[in-house]
C-alpha cells in the first residue's frame, strides 16, 4: 500500500488528486491534499474523502505528487519540505516544467535518497476528469515502473527518456498546440473577411488535411460561440511554448516557426489577458484583421 499526496489542486490538480482519494478509499487509506490556498485542499477532503493537511505534513507520504503552474512554484515547495523528507519516497512532478529545472531537482533529491520523475500530462480538464491523461516521463524507468500502478488519472504513460525529457516532449507538444491553434485562426480570419461563413469553412477542413485538434475541438466549440471556457490559461500555453523555444536554443536546434509562435503567444497573453483561456490568444488575430470569428 502507498501512501499518496498530492500538492496543487488547480483545474488540473484537483480533479487527478480525486483519483488518488478514490484509490486510497479501496485501500482503507486517505490521500493527503494540500494546496497554497487552504480552502481549496478543504473543499476536496470533503467532496472526494482525501485528507486536507499543512504542506510539512505531506511529507508522510511514500509518494508525493506536485502539479502546480511553473517549476519555480516547485522549487519554493521543494525547499520548504526537503528537510522533512524520508529517503525512499518518490517524487513525481505532473508540472508543465522546464528540463533544466527536473535536472536540478532531481539532483537535489537524489542527495536525500528520493526519485525524482518529470511526469507531465496531457489531456485536458476532461481527462483528468475521466482519468484519461496521457502522461509523458523522463527520469529512471525502474522508479515509473513502481509508481505507475498509483498514476490512476492515466490512460496511457509513457517512459520518454531521462530527467527532463518529460518536461521536454510536454513543452514542445504545447508548441505544436498553439502553431496549430494560430494558424488555424489566421486561415479563419482571411476566410472570414473574404466573406466566407466561419462554421461551414470549419466543417471543410474538419473533414479535411487542414484539420487538427484546435480545428476540430477548440475553435468550433469555444470561439465561433464567443464561450472561451477558461480550462487552460494562455499565460501557461505562452509558457510552455517559450520553454519549446529555450530548448531549441539549448540543443541548438532550428525552429522558426515554434519561436515565432511563442513570441505571439507573449503578446497576446499581455494584451488579451493571461489568466484567459488559451483560445482567446485568437482575439488578437480578430484585433489584427478588424474581424470577429463567429
Amino acid at each position: 500500500m502507498i501512501r499518496t499526496a498530492f500538492l496543487g489542486l488547480g483545474a488540473m490538480g484537483f480533479p487527478m488528486a480525486a483519483h488518488l482519494a478514490q484509490q486510497a478509499q479501496a485501500q482503507g487509506e486517505q490521500a493527503l491534499v494540500w494546496n497554497r490556498t487552504p480552502g481549496r485542499a478543504e473543499a476536496h477532503a470533503e467532496q472526494h474523502g482525501s485528507l486536507a493537511v499543512a504542506l510539512t505534513d505531506t511529507a508522510q507520504a511514500d509518494l508525493l505528487l506536485t502539479c502546480l503552474p511553473t517549476s519555480s512554484e516547485v522549487d519554493e515547495v521543494m525547499q520548504t519540505l526537503l528537510p522533512h523528507l524520508r529517503p525512499g519516497t518518490v517524487w513525481v512532478d505532473c508540472t508543465s516544467g522546464h528540463p533544466d529545472a527536473a535536472r536540478r531537482q532531481q539532483e537535489t533529491l537524489a542527495a536525500r535518497g528520493i526519485p525524482f520523475l518529470d511526469a507531465p500530462v496531457s489531456g485536458g480538464t476532461l481527462g483528468a476528469q475521466t482519468g484519461t491523461l496521457t502522461v509523458m516521463v523522463g527520469g529512471d524507468a525502474a522508479t515509473l515502473a513502481q509508481v505507475q500502478p498509483a498514476l490512476t488519472f492515466a490512460r496511457k504513460v509513457v517512459h520518454v527518456g531521462g530527467t527532463g525529457a518529460g518536461f521536454a516532449v510536454k513543452a514542445v507538444n504545447n508548441a505544436l498546440l498553439a502553431v496549430n491553434l494560430w494558424a488555424a485562426g489566421e486561415g479563419l480570419a482571411v476566410l472570414g473577411r473574404a466573406g466566407v461563413q466561419l462554421g461551414a469553412a470549419l466543417d471543410v477542413i474538419n473533414a479535411s488535411s487542414g484539420r487538427s485538434n484546435a480545428t476540430e475541438n477548440l475553435i468550433g466549440q469555444r470561439v465561433l460561440t464567443r464561450e472561451f471556457p477558461a480550462t487552460f490559461a494562455l499565460g501557461l500555453l505562452a509558457k510552455d511554448a517559450g520553454i519549446a523555444s529555450e530548448l531549441t536554443q539549448a540543443v541548438g536546434g532550428s525552429a522558426p516557426v515554434l519561436a515565432q509562435v511563442a513570441a505571439l503567444l507573449r503578446g497576446a497573453a499581455r494584451t488579451v489577458g493571461a489568466e484567459a483561456d488559451h483560445t482567446a490568444a485568437l482575439k488578437a488575430i480578430e484585433a489584427m484583421n478588424d474581424l470577429e470569428l463567429r
